[in-house]
């Protein structure tokens, strides 16, 4: 008898602990979900269906698949920007910064590019057209930009660039509000962070001009 007592105290014991370890289901379904700021934001905490209408997956939605086509097509002129720096400019930290373009959008045009090609859909060729998209520099402008030297060349490089950065940002802030592929996610706040940074550095050099 004593010995059968203890396997049942034991027992219900351990039902207790368990209870209290395991919050009922329902409880867990109405628990806050604490939600991760982007840069330079602070965490907010939404309910459960509203975090599982923003959480990021894995899944690509059309959102996302515009904005990698489209930021394909509006890193290649940055590049075709930067690279006229080295030849035309003044400016040595202009210089730099164009070459800083160069190797950080060189890679993330490869990254897109792949991604495209996982999710079946094909990279926007070199003559894509562009217009209407954020900060894109119009045919003349690229032109002045090649026609351009010296502190003419510098000037109005960091006009375009800034232009082009203000756009990419706009981009991926839409991106950030619509898209649903996580990877695509922490690429849109790579671009908003890095090329915030640029334009910092832009008005920096222009004062100097």
């Amino acid at each position: 008898m004593r010995a059968a007592l203890v396997i049942v105290i034991a027992a219900l014991s351990l039902s207790a602990c368990t209870s209290e370890a395991e919050p009922p289901a329902a409880s867990r379904a109405s628990a806050p979900v604490i939600v991760p700021g982007k840069p330079g934001e602070q965490a907010r905490t939404v309910g459960p269906s509203e975090a599982a209408t923003i959480v990021p997956t894995d899944t690509a939605n059309a959102a996302d698949v515009t904005y990698v086509r489209n930021m394909v097509v509006h890193h290649r002129q940055a590049l075709d920007m930067a690279a006229l720096a080295p030849t035309r400019g003044e400016h040595t930290r202009l210089k730099g910064l164009a070459s800083r373009i160069k190797d950080t959008q060189g890679p993330e045009i490869q990254f897109m590019i792949s991604w495209l090609q996982q999710q079946g859909v094909s990279a926007p060729d070199h003559h894509a057209r562009h217009e209407g998209m954020a900060g894109m520099a119009t045919p003349e402008q690229m032109e002045a930009l090649k026609a351009a030297s010296g502190k003419d060349f510098d000037r109005l490089f960091i006009e375009l660039m800034t232009a082009h950065h203000l756009g990419a940002i706009t981009m991926s802030e839409k991106l950030l509000v619509s898209g649903s592929h996580q990877r695509i996610e922490e690429l849109a706040n790579d671009v908003s962070v890095t090329q915030s940074a640029e334009i910092r550095r832009m008005r920096e050099m222009e004062a100097e001009l």
